[in-house]
């Protein structure tokens, strides 16, 4: 469901991919990402997540606010009509190094280059420092050497507690929206080989979609208008069963599929290694 610094137990995973045009971004993806952690490590932990653009800094991260069950109501929305998945296809400016700060409950670690994160560990407040394998930053950098990386570190009284991560990015490719999903919960690499167990809400707008597209998302009336400008009227999504098994990867669609409401195009990517 995602992949940790150590070993930890996700389950009830919600994973959200908009597309829309912003009145000041432009042309931006919004993504949200929310899940149910236990820390099992004997020590702080942390969630790795790729994201697919070159650009993100602290200023690209919302803030839930009074809000933090958005994306349940992202779910509650597509949930009387959603079908469950069967079977899914496959597919194939300089900012600092690091770029560490405090998100709600984590402290945040972005970085376009992972190798370089280790030396910047010292600016995390011990009770949320974990330990790095090398080898799973390297993973990083062989694999998505084009994606900005976003360590949240925690600790076991946060995990309980935090709010969803929202955020948006100016997309590598806008037609394509993906929500990363490489599971791995030892603090390890993970196996591209493996079929890995998933409980996934995966949801995707697009502000481009016809009037009577989705399903209506109702957002509480004193949502903050910052956030609500970056929050989709409509959504589609599909729930993966828990105890369901697929391919290791990321959850993808077009944007052609999504405007033609075509959720069997929803596919499983995998990354390919740099030469």
């Amino acid at each position: 469901m995602c992949i940790s610094t150590g070993e930890a137990a996700f389950s009830g995973t919600i994973v959200y991919c908009g597309r829309q045009h912003h009145p000041v971004h432009g042309l931006i993806h919004v993504l949200g990402y929310q899940n149910t952690a236990v820390n099992l490590a004997d020590g702080p932990n942390a969630m790795l997540l790729h994201l697919p653009t070159a650009q993100l800094t602290p200023g690209h991260f919302l803030s839930a606010g009074r809000t933090g069950d958005v994306l349940h109501r992202m779910v509650a929305a597509v949930e009387p009509v959603a079908a469950a998945a069967d079977d899914i296809a496959w597919m194939g400016a300089e900012p600092q190094a690091v770029q560490v700060f405090d998100h709600d409950v984590y402290t945040v670690l972005l970085a376009t280059d992972p190798t370089a994160i280790p030396t910047a560990l010292r600016q995390v407040p011990v009770h949320r420092r974990p330990d790095l394998d090398p080898g799973l930053l390297r993973f990083y950098a062989d694999h998505f050497p084009d994606h900005a990386i976003a360590v949240c570190c925690f600790d076991n009284a946060d995990a309980q507690r935090a709010k969803p991560l929202l955020l948006w990015f100016p997309p590598l490719d806008p037609d394509q929206l993906t929500v990363p999903a490489l599971d791995s919960h030892t603090g390890t690499a993970p196996d591209l080989d493996a079929a890995v167990t998933v409980d996934h809400w995966v949801l995707f707008s697009t502000d481009q979609a016809p009037a009577d597209w989705g399903e209506p998302v109702d957002y509480p009336s004193n949502m903050r208008h910052s956030l609500r400008a970056f929050l989709p009227s409509a959504v589609m999504g599909r729930y993966y069963d828990q105890g369901q098994t697929l391919p290791n990867g990321d959850f993808a669609i077009s944007h052609r599929s999504l405007l033609a409401g075509d959720l069997d195009s929803i596919g499983r990517r995998q990354p390919t290694r740099r030469r």
